[in-house]
């Protein structure tokens, strides 16, 4: 059965007659549309994908299971005219998605008899499992984002500044296939490696400092999720020792991802051997997420989401440590489950480098 087939086959269960999917990536995996603007009513019979005149010959040419409805206006406004015309009167929208000015625009120009309903996140719930070809999407993903890495490895060096190594880092993904970046690519040296998120700086890359970049390419739409740390320089004990504590706990990570297992569990095995080694208060993050479409998607694998992985969903497996004033380590690896372990994507080498 299609993805919108599964979703109109649903409605009955969340009690609406017509369910409004605003969110990009949700339409997209509904209907194929990959498109700026649009809407999707899903309902039984007949489904309706609405964008404007720029989209009319894409979305022809790209979505399936649905009609296409070109609007000269706002889209909101052709939804409520459709809304009234087919006399639905019980219309889900996605509560996490939707923008208050639309929600509110819409709720005026619907029929009184038309009400509004919150429908939880349950099109984000049909994608944690992916199908064998969108398995095999994020696999090339993975494999452009790993490929971008090797081929800018060699300007790393005292002097380069974040902002340039970022900017490599995202012209190879490009030069290997990717559309974009997944995200905002990270690269961070010295203590700055300490900011989970940092933002590549001015600043040079200097000797004897750690280095962290945390990068993700977007192939035909699906995303990857790659950290590496590295040392520019000769590497002290300490760092050694962190790194190794730091590898350990993901390997444990991994070790702890099955068909079945929850996703507290894999984050309780990764915490495990960091409290072993005193370092867990310095883990200030959850241990992976879902990805897909999206850079973040269910599930978030962290201390209290009682999630069943299934097999066929693709996560992140990436803790860190983060000491102020000293740098953060962190390893990242994109891997699938299975029903007897996962699968990791990522080609990557994860031997501590020194640069």
């Amino acid at each position: 059965m299609s993805a919108i087939g599964s979703l109109t086959g649903r409605l009955d269960e969340l009690k609406v007659d017509a369910f409004l999917i605003s969110a990009l990536p949700n339409i997209r995996y509904l209907s194929g549309f990959t498109g700026s603007n649009a809407l999707l009513l899903v309902a039984p019979g007949r489904s309706t994908l609405l964008t404007d005149p720029r989209y009319a010959i894409q979305a022809a040419q790209e979505t399936s299971g649905c009609v296409v409805k070109v609007a000269r206006g706002a889209l909101v406004s052709a939804a409520a005219q459709l809304i009234a015309r087919r006399g639905w009167k019980r219309i889900g929208f996605e509560r996490g998605r939707l923008m208050f000015d639309a929600w509110q625009r819409l709720k005026e120009t619907l029929p009184l008899s038309a009400s509004l309903r919150p429908v939880a996140p349950v099109v984000e719930s049909l994608r944690m499992v992916k199908t064998a070809e969108e398995i095999a999407l994020i696999r090339a993903s993975v494999l452009v984002n790993s490929l971008a890495l090797e081929a800018a490895l060699p300007r790393i060096r005292p002097g380069v500044r974040e902002s340039e190594l970022a900017a490599e880092l995202e012209y190879q993904m490009r030069r290997n296939g990717a559309e974009k970046a997944s995200f905002d690519t990270i690269v961070a040296s010295g203590e700055r490696t300490a900011l989970v998120h940092a933002q590549p700086g001015a600043e040079p890359i200097a000797a004897n400092q750690l280095l962290l970049i945390d990068m993700g390419a977007t192939r035909n739409g699906y995303v990857s999720d790659m950290t590496r740390s590295f040392f520019v320089g000769t590497p002290n004990r300490k760092v050694r020792k962190m790194y190794h504590s730091v590898l350990a706990a993901q390997l444990a990570a991994i070790n702890a991802v099955r068909e079945g297992a929850t996703a507290e569990q894999v984050d309780r095995a990764a915490r495990k051997v960091l409290r072993a080694e005193g370092l867990e208060k310095a883990f200030v993050h959850s241990t992976g997420h879902g990805l897909g479409l999206e850079i973040h998607e269910p599930p978030r694998l962290g201390r209290k989401d009682k999630t069943r992985l299934q097999a066929g969903m693709a996560i992140t497996i990436e803790p860190g440590v983060y000491l102020e004033g000293w740098g953060g380590i962190r390893i990242e690896d994109t891997v699938v489950v299975t029903a007897n372990g996962c699968e990791v994507l990522t080609p990557t080498t994860k031997e501590f480098i020194a640069l």
